[in-house]
């Protein structure tokens, strides 16, 4: 199926590991132009060399996304080197999974500047472009904690949870403008991330991480763990003009785990 992504300017944050590297590597080879953010240039150098090893190309740019003006003046930086941005994909920070007895207000603060607001910080000044041109695709990838409890995950879920209704909220706002804003929603998918949050689980319950791992693994009814991959394939067909007509989406990729409707 052809994507219609060739030649696009791609904006990727949290692109130098896990789901975020998955989706610049697949908007690579669809053709687009990718522009990869984090905050460590050294991980976005390992990431662009793994690319290049492929004969990808993707262009690193270092920003702490926390930073609302280090936000906005690296987007006015890309768009002055590359041009209007297309398609943006969020995917940077991550809230730290602590056992309920380690949170407390700071944790909070923490959690959503960690993942709400380093998506805010994005999105903010690359929607408003693409509202001035009447066109773009804003994907956020956004964990199944914003939407099953998890007392491992209570500030991070909180924080999941404010971006789906920023998700929606902005499709409806910005719909007539040209511009679609939509979700991808993982459950247990095979990164770094994933495993850090069973250490924190281990430490809570003293249970070791295999055995956790093994019944996190046997609730997905598909009987697996996600593969970035298979997350930024659904990230690509959002972003691209096959899905011209969707808007304020969020769909839920955890194997089947989560029956609701």
């Amino acid at each position: 199926m052809e994507l219609g992504l060739s030649g696009t300017l791609a904006l990727v944050a949290g692109a130098s590991k896990g789901i975020g590297l998955a989706c610049a590597r697949a908007l690579a080879v669809e053709g687009a132009v990718v522009v990869g953010v984090s905050r460590s240039l050294q991980n976005l150098a390992l990431a662009r060399d793994e690319l290049a090893a492929d004969g990808l190309v993707m262009h690193p740019m270092a920003v702490d996304l926390r930073d609302a003006d280090a936000a906005a003046a690296m987007v006015a930086s890309v768009e002055a080197e590359h041009g209007p941005i297309g398609v943006l994909v969020n995917c940077a920070g991550a809230a730290r999974r602590r056992p309920p007895a380690e949170l407390d207000a700071a944790a909070y603060r923490e959690a959503m500047d960690a993942k709400y607001f380093t998506y805010v910080h994005v999105t903010q000044p690359v929607i408003a472009r693409m509202a001035g041109r009447g066109a773009g695709a804003v994907v956020n990838v956004i964990g199944q904690g914003g939407r099953r409890a998890n007392p491992m995950h209570v500030a991070g879920g909180a924080a999941n949870s404010a971006l789906m209704l920023f998700t929606v909220g902005l499709a409806s706002a910005y719909a007539a403008q040209g511009v679609r804003v939509n979700a991808v929603s993982p459950g247990t998918t095979r990164t770094a991330r994933v495993e850090a949050g069973l250490e924190a689980q281990s430490r809570a319950t003293g249970r070791p991480v295999d055995e956790l791992r093994a019944k996190n693994i046997a609730a997905i009814p598909m009987g697996r763990p996600a593969e970035p991959a298979e997350i930024a394939d659904a990230v690509l067909f959002l972003a691209s003009e096959r899905a011209g007509y969707i808007t304020g989406a969020i769909v839920p990729m955890d194997g089947g785990a989560t029956s609701v409707i």
